[in-house]
């Protein structure tokens, strides 16, 4: 083995991606001391990809006070990458996660806080975003976001509206004459591993809402909201999201950007794979090691493994994991499970223990089998 290249996901709860891929390069080396090991911190377009991308390709984390999905302040960050790629998680500032339960209501939370880390990246000279979508307390349809970014919500009588779900329904137009002027020349990539349209039965407030604190009810009011909204963002922009795939994701953020932004919608492992050069990354390799906490049947939808081994141009991939309930998946050339099958679980999740683990099953996987 002269190249290997690894590109791992996190052990969730165990290891990050940056300390798989450490162990692994520490297995290889007892056998292959001068084989080149090329380690590429990556992730799903998750939490997690924050930190994944600036291990990887360098940047600086910037803190900015901005409002949680009620309106407190609170701190979030984003990164800047490559000296003008914003790279932002929208769960920072508008995450359920933010929220004890007795707060989720998806009629009243908003993306406003989003948009704020947004607009101090514009500010601060972005043209080029990454947004990770996943995990919202919020179906405002990027009512929020596009407030913090100077768009205007109008209601009955020239009223401004505040921006939530409650308000969809409510808006007569929408004034688009203050919105930052840097939005026209910005790119944006969304991460996002849905295909719910804006409204409708499969729509964002019908299979998420529920899960965000809204009651049926709550839904039903949610996306007449939605529909309503749609054919407003259509009438400002030229773009109807109303039936669009993945337009539903976080609450209809993703129809928004794609809207009001030209966003483009990608899988999240294959942003993150693009943004830390993979394609080129692989060149020459004789190895790729990926893997994740567990690989199963639903590896191959979306999961980061399976992004990575599509991508391999023939190079051989082995899959690495805690816990393998297949034996064997299109596209990988081998799978195998590093936590020795007594070991118990408590045992197997300590990070120095699962690290050395994977150590040992890299070393015994090179010496014993050909790949």
């Amino acid at each position: 083995m002269r190249k290997v290249v690894v590109a791992s996901d996190s052990f969730k709860g165990c290891l990050t991606s940056a300390q798989v891929a450490e162990a692994v390069e520490k297995g290889i080396h007892e056998v292959y001391p001068k084989c080149e090991v090329v380690k590429l911190a990556v992730a799903d377009g998750g939490e997690g990809t924050m930190a994944a991308l600036m291990s990887t390709v360098g940047g600086e984390r910037h803190a900015v006070t901005v409002h949680d999905p009620v309106g407190r302040q609170i701190e979030a960050s984003y990164a800047i990458i490559n000296g003008n790629t914003a790279v932002i998680e929208m769960a920072s500032a508008s995450g359920l996660t933010l929220l004890e339960p007795h707060e989720r209501n998806p009629l009243l939370t908003s993306t406003y806080g989003t948009g704020e880390l947004i607009a101090d990246a514009l500010d601060k000279g972005c043209r080029r975003f990454l947004i990770c979508l996943g995990g919202s307390a919020t179906n405002d349809a990027g009512m929020g976001m596009l407030q913090a970014l100077g768009y205007r919500f109008m209601g009955a009588e020239g009223r401004a509206l505040n921006p939530c779900g409650g308000s969809l329904a409510k808006v007569v137009s929408i004034l688009a004459k203050d919105a930052h002027p840097a939005l026209k020349e910005s790119e944006f990539i969304v991460a996002c591993d849905v295909d719910s349209p804006f409204c409708g039965p499969e729509g964002a407030a019908y299979v998420y809402g529920p899960q965000k604190g809204a009651t049926h009810d709550m839904v039903r009011e949610l996306d007449g909201g939605m529909r309503h909204f749609a054919g407003l963002v259509e009438r400002v922009t030229g773009t109807d999201p109303a039936d669009m795939s993945g337009a539903g994701a976080a609450g209809g953020l993703g129809g928004a950007l794609m809207a009001f932004m030209n966003a483009r919608l990608c899988r999240g492992a294959d942003m993150v794979l693009d943004a830390v050069g993979f394609d080129k990354a692989i060149a020459n390799a004789d190895l790729i090691i990926t893997g994740e906490g567990r690989i199963d049947s639903q590896t191959p939808t979306g999961k980061l493994p399976y992004a990575v081994a599509k991508r391999s141009s023939g190079i051989p991939v082995l899959g690495i994991c805690g816990r393998a309930e297949v034996d064997s998946l299109p596209c990988f050339r081998k799978i195998v499970q590093v936590t020795p099958p007594d070991m118990p679980l408590s045992k197997a999740m300590n990070a120095i223990v699962a690290a050395e683990n994977i150590r040992k099953a890299i070393m015994d996987i090179l010496l014993l089998e050909s790949l």
